[in-house]
């Protein structure tokens, strides 16, 4: 199975320009300590800010439950996968045992065996394909979820902000940015407030079935 990369949509450099259209949404209310009024007046008089983005993942309620979601299926999808080579194992061992002691009737009866065998293996890395593609589609899923969770707030949040650039921190791709320029926790206590959980829509879904 691929392994799941939850932030290649964020590694890139910039979320710019949000002096945005009107949204129906009001600016939401942070309960902790806000960025600083100052952060980021560049000596342009542009202002600039940052979101660190292995802080949204490992503290946005939404990706730590959507994290979860995919885990499991990943769980699932190989656990498949396991008893499936296993069985094929089995039964490649005991054709190879039958075989070395004569146990065919005849010839015909081995290639039979032989040819099932074979499409039981065929099988399997169809499956294995099947479930890796699934898996890959949810991620897809929920990275695209989560651009678009976090730009819509982002022009909502803007909108009192007058950001003129908003750059996501991820790894190195942002070598040295004074910490008051750091909006993060401010972007996640927002992100959090208006996040509807959906850990507990798929614990439903699961119990009806």
């Amino acid at each position: 199975m691929k392994k799941i990369n939850f932030i290649s949509l964020l590694s890139a450099v910039a979320i710019a320009s949000l002096s945005l259209a009107s949204c129906n949404n009001a600016s939401p209310k942070m309960d902790d300590q806000p960025a600083s009024s100052a952060a980021g007046t560049a000596a342009s008089g542009m202002k600039i800010a940052y979101v660190e983005v292995d802080s949204i993942m490992t503290q946005y309620s939404f990706c730590k439950e959507y994290s979860l979601i995919l885990q499991k299926k990943s769980n699932n999808a190989r656990n498949t996968l396991n008893q499936k080579g296993q069985q094929l194992q089995t039964a490649a061992a005991n054709f190879e045992r039958k075989l070395q002691n004569n146990g065919f009737t005849s010839r015909d009866e081995a290639a039979r065996v032989q040819a099932a065998i074979q499409r039981q293996q065929q099988d399997l890395q169809e499956l294995q394909n099947r479930l890796g593609s699934e898996l890959d589609a949810e991620t897809a899923k929920f990275n695209a979820a989560l651009r678009d969770s976090l730009q819509n707030f982002l022009k909502v949040y803007n909108k009192d902000k007058k950001f003129d650039l908003i750059l996501s921190k991820a790894g190195d791709n942002i070598l040295y940015a004074e910490k008051r320029h750091d909006i993060t926790q401010d972007v996640i206590n927002g992100l959090n407030k208006r996040y509807k959980s959906t850990l507990k829509t798929e614990q439903k879904a699961d119990k009806k079935k």
